[in-house]
């Protein structure tokens, strides 16, 4: 038997009594902030007064994204089936392991995998391979001056060595250690969605314009320079695998599932998995598309669209922006911070204005709001006197398909800013560093 004393359990007492302090306090803190997040949800359509916004508009509003609680309960009246579309289905079939035999019975369907593993092999080797030609040209004696620096060499290849480091240490080493499970594979592949991993595409493809500019500038010298050095293929050829691999991957998918459907393999967990990665691969390939158009935004000033955080979507319209009654074909993107209303010139665009999440709302015709069959959007704008708001602009898409999913792109930047706010300021503390602490106080106590 232990003998304990008061002087043994009072130290360890103090600790877990601490312990559910901090706990409490973050909860408190947690509540207080969600009441003070109006600011933030402000992005959301509530029921306004029309009186209170400008007479050009015949439009009244109603709730887009969250209720009047500032809570998200009611989002699906208007993101309603779409919103999950790609989720794994709610069955107990998807929740057990299933037999994987009769898969990999088939020729063709190992053939894929086989193509899948084999070719990211090789995407891995062909980047380390470029980057060991064209990552230290600054080591080069009759380097140009405009190649010379870091910030030039990081224009030249943009960010493939970050794509390279995603690909080596984590893409690669789940493929083959997930080659006879592939529901594991593919769900693995898809976490790093979830935590935006291949956003670095992108960025890679943001930085897509600067670098073909530059190489056009010092091309007889690139191809100097590779006659130099026996690369068969030129620097053109290895910055454009990136995209290349990206494209790929959701046409080898599917093709897994289209001889998925013909086998008539009945393993449904692996087929939910593979479906959700392949709807991520589409949805990432039509992101990485549009942020190719980014660097054609002119007239910035000094707006830096880098400090604006994650891109996340980039949709047309017909605008009507209501303080300068001017209409014209807009294409409006969306960031982490912002959202960039800019004006379509041909091959360019012009920068218009850029909002703050905070000082926004968006708005639906009332008498459409409860269906799925409205094209327009109303963007009001908080005033800082009074706290009214005024109608800023109105956007008219092609399809109502286009609103629903500028609203779905919209509802996540709020759900992220939300959180962001959530966690500002909270005092948190490690569970195994108090514990640790708590330990240690016992044994001083003890043996002192």
């Amino acid at each position: 038997m232990i003998a304990l004393n008061w002087f043994d359990v009072i130290p360890v007492a103090t600790s877990v009594v601490f312990i559910f302090l901090v706990q409490v306090f973050n909860v408190y803190w947690h509540i207080l902030t969600d009441d003070n997040a109006e600011d933030i949800e402000k992005i959301t359509c509530l029921p306004v007064d029309t009186s209170a916004t400008t007479p050009s508009s015949s439009l009244s509003s109603a709730n887009v994204i969250a209720n009047g609680n500032g809570k998200l309960e009611k989002q699906a009246s208007i993101l309603d089936t779409d919103s999950h579309e790609d989720e794994d289905t709610l069955s107990l079939e998807n929740l057990f392991p299933c037999d994987q035999t009769e898969i990999y019975a088939s020729k063709k369907i190992s053939f894929i995998i086989d193509e899948l593993i084999q070719t990211e092999v090789n995407y891995v080797a062909n980047l380390r391979k470029g980057l060991s030609n064209y990552g230290k040209l600054q080591d080069c004696e009759h380097l140009p001056d405009g190649l010379r620096g870091e910030e030039r060499q990081k224009q030249l290849l943009s960010n493939i060595s970050e794509i390279l480091e995603l690909h080596e240490r984590e893409i690669l080493p789940l493929m083959l250690r997930n080659q006879r499970d592939l529901k594991g594979l593919f769900d693995e592949f898809a976490a790093h969605f979830e935590k935006n991993h291949l956003y670095c595409y992108v960025t890679f493809t943001m930085g897509k314009k600067s670098s073909m500019q530059l190489r056009q500038e010092h091309r007889e010298w690139l191809q100097n320079y590779q006659t130099s050095i026996k690369d068969k293929l030129g620097i053109d050829s290895f910055l454009v695998q990136p995209i290349q691999r990206l494209t790929r991957y959701p046409l080898l998918l599917q093709q897994f599932i289209s001889e998925f459907y013909k086998s008539g393999i009945s393993c449904k967990p692996v087929l939910s998995a593979v479906c959700k990665l392949e709807t991520r691969l589409r949805r990432q390939l039509d992101v990485v598309n549009q942020a190719e158009e980014i660097p054609n935004i002119d007239e910035l000033n000094e707006f830096d669209l880098l400090q604006q955080g994650h891109f996340r979507r980039a949709t047309e319209f017909e605008a009507q922006h209501f303080p300068t009654r001017k209409k014209y074909r807009a294409k409006v993107f969306l960031f982490d911070r912002c959202l960039v209303c800019t004006e379509v010139r041909k091959r360019r665009l012009a920068y218009r204005q850029h909002y703050n999440w905070e000082h926004v709302e968006l708005q639906r015709p009332l008498e459409l709001a409860t269906s799925n069959a409205t094209k327009t959007i109303t963007l009001l704008v908080k005033l800082d006197k009074g706290g009214g708001k005024r109608e800023e602009y109105s956007f008219v898409a092609a399809e109502a398909s286009v609103v629903k999913q500028w609203l779905q792109a919209t509802h996540k930047i709020i759900e992220i800013a939300r959180y962001e706010y959530a966690r500002r300021d909270t005092f948190s503390l490690p569970m195994d560093l108090v514990l640790g602490v708590g330990l240690s106080i016992w044994l001083i106590w003890q043996y002192l």
